[in-house]
């Protein structure tokens, strides 16, 4: 995990609060597509904070770097957070 590494947590919004929150941020912030989004879940409740960063901002680089690559933005691998 680096110190660069930004993630915005989303935690007990619904879905279209989450709709219009997340072009809001995008728009006030410098990079908006260096920023990893999350929500919680069950299983992600129980890591630490540590492990949460590490595991989103791991998966934001691979799927930043596959559509990058051109690979279809659709396409993605689970992640062990689901």
């Amino acid at each position: 995990m680096e110190q660069r590494d930004r993630l915005v947590l989303l935690h007990g919004f619904t879905h279209q609060e989450i709709q219009r929150l997340l072009p809001a941020i995008k728009q006030v912030v410098e990079d908006p597509h260096s920023i990893a989004f999350a929500m919680t879940t069950p299983t992600n409740l129980e890591w630490t904070v540590a492990e949460l960063i590490k595991e989103v901002t791991e998966e934001h680089k691979m799927l930043t770097a596959r559509k990058e690559s051109g690979g279809r933005e659709g396409e993605r691998e689970p992640s062990a957070s689901e």
